[in-house]
């Protein structure tokens, strides 16, 4: 899995409150917003008392949003897991073996960070990158990946100015996104030809990376993710799901022609089309077979002129020669 959570916290105590006069806006926000809002880099018990001999009444664990309501010596109050119901809302992906629940109790003040801890950005970014990793090695630890995409979350949101910010925003959703569509490819509903009879990936995320920062290399990114809600299941030997999947690969292309996927995009077409040459020839129209093929080449070639030393301008030109050879790319290549 791709290499995509935190918690953040910001230590207000009610002198500051008190010392500063409200604005205009502060009186229009609501208690939660006029609150410390937080996240912790590590699993943090919660106690019904500001001591770890007391009663234990919930966990935080990374990337999970806190709201802090005072501080004492080494301890915080807050509202723990206060952002479950908000993740609940835009989709149900991360919600087994959660808290569902809200508690009110105290938390050690270290391994926290809010939207004004110095280097924060960093801060998180990096506890997200680790989980990140670990999610990818065998024996991951338990909840790694979701973590890490609450972490890469709290980084753009709390940071919003950070360099770090659209980075950490595509790898969050990368993960999500990631994740349902493992989640997804595993239900029978992923074999069906047509893609609305299946359940669709979550696009918010990446939607929202798209509007933020239009024309970057992040929404080139989100843009290609998007087309997995658009493939078929199961092509099941007919030409209306590779021809509907490579002008889906062709327009993204034109849309993003500098894109770090547009390369692949551009295979992805070509063998569709070489895909199309088969099928149309097995149903015995060959002018559609031949335009096929030549529409496989003319890929080809601009995946040789645009993107001469990858991978996918090689794979292209063993598309044609197995064209050109009468060798199937789909269905059985065996003599």
């Amino acid at each position: 899995m791709r290499p995509h959570l935190i918690l953040a916290l910001a230590l207000l105590t009610t002198t500051l409150h008190a010392q500063t006069a409200p604005t205009p806006d502060d009186a229009r926000k609501t208690g939660y917003e006029r609150s410390a809002r937080a996240t912790v880099v590590h699993t943090a018990n919660v106690y019904i008392a500001a001591d770890d001999t007391s009663q234990r009444i919930g966990v935080v664990t990374p990337g999970h949003e806190v709201v802090v309501l005072e501080k004492s010596g080494p301890w915080i109050r807050v509202f723990a897991n206060t952002d479950t119901e908000t993740d609940a809302e835009e989709v149900p992906l991360m919600q087994q073996d959660q808290p569902t629940e809200v508690v009110s109790g105290w938390i050690r003040a270290h391994g926290v960070v809010d939207p004004n801890t110095p280097n924060g950005d960093a801060i998180l970014f990096g506890a997200a990158a680790t989980l990140e990793q670990q999610a990818s090695e065998p024996h991951a630890p338990k909840d790694a990946a979701e973590s890490a995409h609450r972490l890469y979350r709290r980084a753009s949101e709390y940071f919003p100015n950070s360099p770090l910010a659209p980075d950490a925003a595509w790898r969050s959703a990368d993960i999500r996104w990631q994740l349902e569509k493992q989640d997804i490819s595993t239900l029978p509903s992923a074999h069906e030809k047509e893609s609305f009879l299946r359940p669709q990936i979550y696009e918010g995320e990446m939607k929202k990376i798209i509007k933020t920062w239009p024309q970057t290399k992040w929404a080139a990114y989100a843009a290609y993710a998007l087309i997995d809600n658009q493939l078929c299941g199961d092509w099941q030997g007919l030409p209306e799901c590779p021809e509907k999947e490579s002008s889906l690969y062709e327009h993204y292309a034109n849309q993003y022609p500098d894109g770090p996927r547009t390369a692949e995009a551009l295979y992805n077409a070509a063998y569709r089309q070489g895909s199309l040459v088969d099928m149309y020839a097995e149903a015995g129209n060959q002018k559609r077979a031949g335009d096929a093929a030549a529409h496989t080449k003319q890929l080809a070639g601009y995946l040789q002129k645009g993107y001469p030393n990858s991978d996918y301008a090689t794979r292209a030109a063993a598309l044609v020669f197995r064209i050109d050879q009468q060798i199937a790319i789909y269905g059985n290549d065996r003599d």
